[in-house]
Parts: C-alpha cells; sequence; structure tokens
C-alpha cells in the first residue's frame, strides 16, 4: 500500500501563506488556504498596485503566487489562466483559524469543497466578510465541526483542537492516516488566556506518537521581542492607565479578542470608559453568542463605548452603533477617564481630539524589526507631533523559538516539517529527525520517518 503524503503549495520559507495538502490512498484533505506576505509577493504587488478584482486569480498564478493544482479552483475563475476545469480531486478543507494568510484564498476554491471550521472561527468569517474591503470566502459548502470530535473522511479521520492564539477559533489538528497520526499545529502559543487548551492538545498530539509534526515557527531564529504574557501585558497597560490623568489611546489587531478584553478591563480597573472602532464593536457583538468569558458587549458591558467617526455615509453594518456613540468632542471631554482605540488609519482623528502633551499612547502590537518599517515611522511622526508618550505593550501570538524547541522534543516526531517560518533550519537543534520542505515537493510520510516521493 502507498504511504501517505503531504505537499506544501505555501508557507515554505515564509511566515504565512499556508496551504497544505495531505493524500492517503487518493483521500486528499487541504489545511489552509491563505495568502502569502513574503517579498516573493510584493515584487510585483505593492500598495494600491494589487490583482485586478476581475481576473484575480489569473493575476495570481501568472507570478506563481498560487499552486497550479487542478481539480482545486472555481470554473470561472479559470479563464486565461492556463488551467483547465476539473472537478474538485480534494475532499475537503480544514481552517486552522481566521487570520489573512490562512483564509485569504478560499474564496478562489471550488465551491463544491466542503469547508470544515469550527464554530467562533466561523462566526469571525461572517465577521470579516461584513467589515473588511477585499475579504469574502464566497459562497461555501460549510461543516462546522465540535471541538474534540473527530470527522471522518473516507479513510481519514481529522481531530480538532482547539488552541490558543491571538484570534478566536483557533485549532490545531491531529490527522489519522493510515501509517499513523500526522499533527498539523497551525498557529498557537502556550502564553495566552487559554493555554491550558494548547497543552491539551500538545498532549494530546504526544500521545499518538505521531509519523509528522507539520509546525509553524513564526519566531524561530532571531526574536528580540520580550515574551510578555496576555497577563502581563494587562498588568502593564493597568500601570500606564493609573499613571496618567489624560485621554489614553491604544491600537491593536481588530480581531485580537484577547486583547480587547484585556484593555477593556484594565480599562475599567483605572476608572475609564474603553471607547472601541466600529469593527471592534462588530466583533465583540458577534461572539457574544459564544459566551465567552470576560469578554465586554457593545449595548450591555458597562464602561464600552463607540467611537463615532465622521463620515458622509455610514455602511450597513455600522449603523446599529450610530446611537450613544461618542464623537470627538465627548470624547476629549472626558480625557482621563477615556481609553480610546484608534488604529493607524484614523489617527487624523487626533487633529480633532487635540490630546494633551504627554497623554499615553499604548502600542499592543507587534514590535517593528526593520529599519525599513514605514508604517512605524509614520505612527512615530504622529506621536512626536501631538507630544504622545509612546508604550510598547504586546503578548504575541505565537511561541517562541525555546518553546518550539522544547515541544518537538516532548512529542518525539517520527518528522518534523517546520513551515510559517523564515528559519526553519532553527529547529533542528531540537534533535529530531528534520526536513525542511521544498515548495511543491511531496513527501511519503511513515513511521521510519519521511522522503520525497519519486
Amino acid at each position: 500500500m502507498a504511504r501517505p503524503t503531504v505537499t506544501f503549495l505555501g508557507g515554505v520559507r515564509e511566515i504565512g501563506g499556508n496551504k497544505i495538502l495531505l493524500d492517503d490512498g487518493g483521500d486528499r484533505l487541504l489545511f489552509d488556504f491563505g495568502r502569502s506576505f513574503s517579498a516573493r509577493y510584493e515584487e510585483f504587488y505593492v500598495n494600491f498596485l494589487q490583482p485586478r478584482s476581475t481576473s484575480y486569480l489569473k493575476d495570481l498564478l501568472e507570478f506563481d503566487l498560487l499552486p497550479r493544482e487542478p481539480g482545486l479552483y472555481a470554473e470561472e475563475l479559470l479563464d486565461g489562466t492556463g488551467l483547465a476545469y476539473e472537478p474538485p480531486r480534494v475532499s475537503g478543507i480544514f481552517v486552522s483559524h481566521p487570520h489573512m494568510d490562512h483564509v485569504q484564498y478560499l474564496e478562489l476554491l471550488d465551491p463544491r469543497i466542503p469547508v470544515h471550521v469550527g464554530p467562533i472561527t466561523r462566526s469571525v468569517l461572517e465577521v470579516m466578510d461584513t467589515t473588511s474591503p477585499g475579504f469574502s470566502p464566497g459562497e461555501k459548502e460549510w461543516r462546522v465541526f465540535r471541538d474534540r470530535t473527530p470527522v471522518k473522511i473516507g479513510g481519514l479521520e481529522v481531530v480538532p483542537f482547539p488552541v490558543d492564539h491571538s484570534v478566536p477559533g483557533a485549532y490545531g489538528f491531529l490527522v489519522h492516516t493510515s501509517e499513523g497520526c500526522v499533527v498539523y499545529t497551525g498557529d498557537f502559543r502556550q502564553h495566552g488566556p487559554r493555554a491550558p487548551e494548547t497543552e491539551a492538545f500538545l498532549a494530546a498530539a504526544a500521545r499518538e506518537r505521531p509519523i509528522a509534526l507539520l509546525t509553524e515557527g513564526t519566531r524561530l531564529g532571531p526574536d528580540p521581542r520580550r515574551n510578555f504574557s496576555e497577563a502581563e501585558v494587562r498588568t502593564e497597560v493597568d500601570s500606564v492607565l493609573r499613571a496618567s490623568h489624560d485621554l489614553a489611546f491604544t491600537t491593536c489587531y481588530p480581531r485580537d479578542l484577547d486583547r480587547l478584553t484585556s484593555l477593556y478591563h484594565a480599562a475599567r480597573s483605572s476608572g475609564r470608559e474603553f471607547v472601541v472602532s466600529f469593527k471592534s464593536a462588530a466583533l465583540l457583538t458577534e461572539m457574544a453568542a459564544h459566551r465567552l468569558p470576560g469578554v465586554p458587549v457593545p449595548g450591555e458591558s458597562p464602561g464600552l463605548a463607540v467611537y463615532l467617526r465622521p463620515k458622509k455615509t455610514y455602511f450597513k453594518w455600522e449603523r446599529p452603533f450610530l446611537d450613544g456613540a461618542l464623537d470627538a468632542r465627548s470624547v476629549q471631554q472626558g480625557g482621563a477617564q477615556r481609553l480610546l482605540q484608534l488604529d493607524l488609519a484614523q489617527f487624523p482623528e487626533m487633529i480633532d481630539l487635540r490630546p494633551a502633551r504627554g497623554s499615553p499612547f499604548i502600542h499592543s502590537m507587534s514590535e517593528p524589526f526593520s529599519e525599513e518599517d514605514v508604517d512605524h515611522d509614520v505612527l512615530l511622526h504622529w506621536l512626536d507631533h501631538f507630544g504622545l508618550g509612546y508604550h510598547q505593550l504586546h503578548a504575541s501570538g505565537h511561541c517562541s523559538g525555546r518553546e518550539l524547541v522544547d515541544l518537538v522534543r516532548a512529542m518525539a516526531p517520527a518528522t518534523v516539517f517546520p513551515i510559517h517560518t523564515e528559519h526553519p533550519a532553527a529547529l533542528e537543534r531540537a534533535g529530531r529527525p528534520t526536513v525542511l520542505p521544498d515548495l511543491g515537493t511531496s513527501y511519503r510520510l511513515g513511521p521510519d520517518g519521511a522522503v520525497p516521493r519519486d
């Protein structure tokens, strides 16, 4: 019998872009189908120069930014690509979590391919579809799985485990094949509020004595950041807010539910109202149905308000938040009683808000790691102009390199495939057989190791 194979159609020597194809005796599954944020993409598309909406797939395939895989894409998108339409050659796709580098290209897939997601993942994708211009997963056959409940597809069995990450609805997967268990981590961390879920996933994976571990390695290699936990971020934000008697500002990833929750409770503990953007209000409202502990809800939770940005026209999804929303004058008058979420694109609001010099700005996102980080330079120009105090307080959504090495040693897989990293060789120090995968190469898997398929 032929051994199962894994083929990496993306996520190789780059951060993101995960597209993993697992084949066992003709039963074929995809895991994630996201956009690459590598330098390769920016060789052709940058800023306002982007693929045409009328020939999106064609423009990406032109530069091999997507795999030329038959039986994968929607028929109506193939015109001019050189690929002939074939019925789906995969039986399903499993989504690890709703970040663009894992889901952005779902819309290009044949709608007859079922998409398996967790319930919270599905809710976040719905919010993204509504509030994020340029993203839509398209019409899909959605199949919502339950945590830790096996999903049987042909001869393959997939068990989804919730894990801790910087977006709600993140999963790792145990895949039972004819030769043994294959583990795909998705993106995960061990220092957030759901760290016990990550530990449960890793423990379950270790018990399977996996034939292959497909692990993200975002923070392998040089990593100068401090490894803040989410609890430490909360403590530090508390300290900053208590030390100030002025209006405070913060910026964070719009779908980092843990961070929004931490900022809300920090604001409340310092006697402040947390004023969020329309986009964050939409996410918090959607999450209310899942009854997640501690997560605030617009219109229900005390000390939570929505910022009213002046616009000529408000989108339909923004209109439910208009009543009671606070404009710049109201926020300004509140001063020390408020913490305002303000993303970089919304910085012109400071011109109306006129913050006092020395007002704190909490940058609760990843640190800049390049002297060419133009966005960060622009941010600093604005803070300098208004005399704001800069505070870098962020907990990464990924394990540190040391944590990854330790967990690989503990799990002891037959073979390790480091993906979602620019430094895959750094995981070799874990002392397990490690394959640095090549893009598009298929590897045969077994308990005695992995070899490229002829």
